[in-house]
């Protein structure tokens, strides 16, 4: 009867352990605001995460910058203290800088060529993220960047006289400022609201897109903002390879395939927002000043390839990235120029 008994207490405890689930905590942290349209998104994302892992796969969540600023975050996910985020652009270029190559100022005539550029590279991408340490898992967007003042902005030389922010280490902004031969004052993200809300603060004008200064506050101590955008600006999903390795298969494919679905969705909504945002901006208070009727276009030319050309010298993004987005934009706008003429022509 012991040995019975001692028998079925093994088979029991055998059967308890085969059915035990092992449950992984992704800490994950992003500069996004509680209460936006994007943190609903994130969070619908998280709870269809842990409902189909069956709770085996649980997030922490660490929104609105409490984590500190992007290479904050960055530096504690190399630690092992966070495991991912969700970056914009700054942080994508401490990560896999020729990703950048998307947010080269004025590169872009509009979303569809970025899209398709964006779509042809997208697998390099991938592949770049997973050699430095990351997996991608999705692309979402922050939208178009709008340079917002406390003065009025309709040409450069006015772009000359403000205190334009710089976001502190971010090669991309200083080779675009440097290029347009523009002084700008290098601030942590976390450090731009209370400059610009301070007495005698250090800047007057940053940038940002329209979305981005509401869930940010900023646009409550700003009065000017232009039609012109420098940029689109870009996003990434991402999650240590040290994190996603440990995964099983399931788990995986569940943070790839829902990451992408949930990125695809924040860059629809980004666009709307951006749109609904700028009426909501000029509704309060802000002024729109400069159209591009008004500037120089082979001027704003100029300044892209000067910028460009110090981003590929110092291989921030090497140039055959350069090359390879250059022949792919090319070969968008030859399809587009074939399609509105009628004609038949064929690219490969």
């Amino acid at each position: 009867m012991v040995l019975r008994a001692l028998l079925f207490c093994s088979l029991l405890l055998t059967a308890l352990s085969l059915n035990a689930k092992t449950v992984y905590t992704l800490k994950f942290a992003t500069l996004i605001p509680t209460g936006t349209s994007w943190t609903k998104i994130l969070d619908d994302w998280i709870r269809e995460v842990e409902r189909e892992s069956d709770g085996r796969l649980k997030f922490k969540m660490y929104p609105g910058g409490v984590m500190g600023d992007e290479p904050d975050v960055l530096r504690k996910i190399r630690k092992g203290q966070l495991h991912g985020g969700l970056f914009t652009g700054y942080g994508i270029g401490r990560i896999y800088s020729p990703a950048r190559v998307l947010e080269v100022p004025f590169l872009f005539k509009d979303t569809d060529e970025s899209d398709y550029v964006r779509d042809h590279m997208m697998p390099a991408f991938e592949k770049g993220f997973r050699e430095n340490g990351f997996e991608l898992l999705g692309w979402p967007e922050i939208g178009f960047i709008h340079l917002f003042s406390k003065y009025p902005v309709s040409s450069l030389d006015d772009m000359r006289k403000r205190h334009i922010w710089l976001w502190q280490g971010d090669p991309l902004g200083e080779a675009f400022f440097e290029a347009a031969d523009i002084a700008p004052v290098p601030l942590s993200i976390i450090d731009v609201y209370p400059q610009l809300s301070a007495k005698h603060g250090s800047i007057d004008t940053v940038y940002v897109s329209t979305f981005g200064a509401i869930a940010l506050q900023w646009y409550t101590q700003l009065k000017y903002g232009t039609h012109i955008a420098v940029t689109n600006a870009i996003g990434g999903l991402v999650v240590s390879n040290r994190f996603f390795n440990k995964l099983p298969d399931d788990l995986k494919r569940l943070l790839k395939t829902s990451g992408a679905r949930m990125s695809a969705a924040i860059r629809e909504q980004a666009r709307t927002e951006n749109q609904r945002s700028k009426k909501l901006l000029e509704q309060n208070g802000i002024t729109f000043l400069w159209n591009w009727e008004e500037a120089s276009e082979q001027e704003f030319i100029a300044i892209r390839d000067k910028a460009a050309k110090h981003l590929r010298d110092t291989d921030y993004i090497p140039a055959d990235i350069f090359e390879q987005t250059r022949q792919l934009l090319e070969q968008y706008r030859q399809r587009q120029r074939a399609a509105h003429s009628g004609g038949n022509t064929a690219v490969n």
